[in-house]
């Protein structure tokens, strides 16, 4: 007798996904980050690139025509390689001081988390932090009772998004398989790039991600007009990108996930 095909993993991205509602550390620093060296960085340029891993993020700012006309008028010399490896070193130690204020498990994502453990769906998770970044994140979102069953970074899987190779050793770790029965979720372009990349299913996060860039508190105070706006746009871009499916949050995603499951049990 053939079991039918289920969903056996969802892999999730970290900030503006599970934890740090509207992905605000990663700008934060790197604007901080920039403005050490005289360069104003809008949070639209800080935010472009998004998901990637940190480095490469550095890399893909310094590539920027206007960021780049700045640092090559600041410093006589066009941005290369011997200064994206200098930022990245400097944004280690500011990512780190920021991260502890703004890694809070997003609302709902814990008890979304635990019911789908509860149902037998493994956990994973993917990031564009280090390891070093990383593990304080964990920690704080363990206290709040977000705990995946594996995490992977980067530097642990021979590079990041949207490569698929972090959603590969996840699923290793995990012992499941085929791709087709996982299901990725983030708030970023790469996070769905990765995720198909890779084989999986894609749910992509408006409200509390990186592409509406909102604190909650911001996002309440936004009235209903824009609030529509920022999230159809949001919805319009996830879909370019190969999300399958589009939720406004982590505990938004089970209409989603049906879905998936039922296409699953029939084959598609």
């Amino acid at each position: 007798m053939t079991i039918p095909l289920r969903i056996r993993a969802i892999l999730l991205d970290w900030a503006g996904t599970t934890v740090d509602y509207g992905s605000m550390a990663p700008v934060l620093a790197l604007q901080t980050l920039f403005a050490k060296h005289g360069i104003e960085l809008s949070t639209g340029d800080a935010r472009r690139d998004m998901g990637l891993l940190k480095r490469d993020h550095i890399q893909a700012i310094l590539a920027l025509p206007d960021i780049r006309a700045r640092w090559s008028a600041s410093t006589g010399h066009e941005p290369g390689e011997a200064d994206v490896a200098s930022l990245f070193d400097e944004f280690g130690p500011l990512q780190m001081s920021i991260i502890a204020e703004h890694s809070q498990v997003i609302p709902g994502v814990a008890r979304a988390v635990r019911d789908w453990q509860s149902r037998g769906i493994r956990i994973g998770s993917t990031t564009g932090y280090t390891r070093k970044m990383l593990d304080p994140v964990k920690a704080q979102a363990a206290q709040q009772g977000y705990k995946p069953d594996a995490s992977v970074c980067p530097d642990e899987a021979g590079g990041g998004r949207p490569a698929p190779w972090m959603l590969m050793k996840n699923v290793q770790l995990l012992g499941v398989y085929p791709p087709s029965t996982c299901v990725k979720i983030g708030d970023t372009v790469v996070d769905m790039e990765e995720g198909r990349n890779a084989g999986m299913w894609t749910i992509g996060l408006t409200k509390s991600g990186n592409l509406v860039g909102l604190s909650a508190k911001e996002w309440e105070e936004l009235p209903d007009v824009e609030k529509s706006v920022r999230l159809t746009r949001a919805k319009a871009i996830l879909l370019d990108a190969g999300a399958d499916y589009v939720a406004d949050d982590l505990a938004s995603c089970n209409p989603a996930l049906a879905k998936i499951e039922k296409r699953l049990r029939k084959g598609k």
